[in-house]
């Protein structure tokens, strides 16, 4: 019960410190409607193939996840209190409770995503189990792999471009996946290739676990 509660507090200082501000979400949001409006008019998006035009809306929320779960130590790093936290939390609850909070920011953004993407581009969801396993274990993945990058980061001087260098070829793996199963729920519709699924709860898995072990060694250095 202390883990959980520890857990829960680290998660409710970002909530209180992102609604206070607010700065990312609508950096993000700002980021989406933009990247949305440049394909729509640039690409021609709403005039492509329904299977390119399913999958395209994951090449937005990669690059609005770069930009936005880089942050994820900043309030630590930029106001020095890493030595501070280290003193009253474990490793394993400040890094649960970041990735709890970059899960509920990431799903937020994805959800208000897809519902522009949807509409612009004129899209239907064709199977709901696909669209939600889609939605929910591939936010998983992506805050898994950001959570687990920043950390990893976040003692380093030039945190965004380091950032950036290595997460992209963690994420690409996961865009892959999560573009051929939107073309099962957007297109195709029926219940798709269990190995996709398969793959894409492997992923998140071993991200998670992956970050969780790397962080108690970053934590005691």
């Amino acid at each position: 019960m202390q883990w959980i509660r520890s857990t829960l507090t680290i998660l409710k200082k970002d909530l209180q410190i992102e609604l206070r501000t607010r700065f990312a979400f609508n950096m993000v949001l700002a980021f989406v409607a933009a990247a949305m409006l440049l394909v729509l008019f640039t690409l021609r998006a709403d005039q492509l193939e329904p299977g390119p035009k399913s999958g395209l809306v994951w090449i937005i929320i990669l690059f609005a996840a770069l930009s936005a779960l880089s942050r994820s130590f900043i309030a630590e790093t930029d106001k020095r209190t890493f030595d501070l936290l280290r003193i009253y939390a474990e490793g394993t609850v400040v890094y649960t409770g970041k990735l709890l909070y970059n899960f509920l920011f990431t799903l937020l953004i994805n959800v208000a995503t897809f519902a522009g993407y949807i509409f612009m581009m004129g899209l239907s969801i064709q199977s709901w189990p696909a669209f939600l396993v889609m939605l929910i274990v591939g936010t998983a993945g992506l805050s898994g792999v950001a959570t687990m990058t920043a950390a990893v980061v976040s003692q380093a001087d030039r945190k965004g471009a380091i950032f950036s260098v290595l997460s992209i070829p963690l994420f690409m793996p996961l865009v892959l996946l999560l573009a051929d199963i939107s073309k099962t729920a957007f297109v195709s519709g029926g219940d798709g290739s269990w190995n996709n699924y398969t793959a894409l709860i492997g992923f998140a898995g071993v991200t998670i676990t992956a970050g969780v072990l790397l962080f108690d060694y970053i934590w005691e250095e």
